[in-house]
């Protein structure tokens, strides 16, 4: 069993930076490959960004690459979501999520197993 606690989100104006945190428990977490997913109101639950279990290979979104950062701290038993240059069209509750399979499987939210609650994320115009 896995539980992930999302943090870090907030209002922020366009252009501005925000880090979001996902901590998961259990001792399993370098067996997880980590996915960030995100859900706008009204919206499907898109895909954001993934890592794999060590950290070496990333995937991101056409939508976020060049702005976003995923990266990971196993020993902290950490995902972190660095957003830079942010748009209102990034507003959305931000997830986390982990599955033990690694990319492509990271792509698609219905073969995560375990999720956390979501932090908000409102970018202003």
């Amino acid at each position: 069993q896995v539980q992930l606690v999302e943090s870090g989100g907030g209002l922020v104006q366009a252009g501005g930076s925000l880090r979001l945190s996902c901590v998961a428990s259990g001792r399993t977490f370098s067996s997880y490959a980590m996915g960030w997913f995100r859900q706008a109101p009204g919206k499907e639950r898109e895909f954001v960004a993934a890592i794999s279990w060590g950290g070496s290979n990333t995937y991101y979104a056409d939508s976020v690459k060049g702005r976003f950062t995923i990266s990971r701290d196993n020993a902290k038993n950490t995902v972190y979501l660095q957003m830079n240059s942010l748009k209102p069209e990034d507003t959305a509750v931000y997830c986390c999520g982990a599955q033990p399979r690694n990319w492509p499987y990271t792509l698609r939210a219905d073969n995560y197993d375990y999720w956390g609650q979501g932090t908000q994320v409102t970018v202003s115009s």
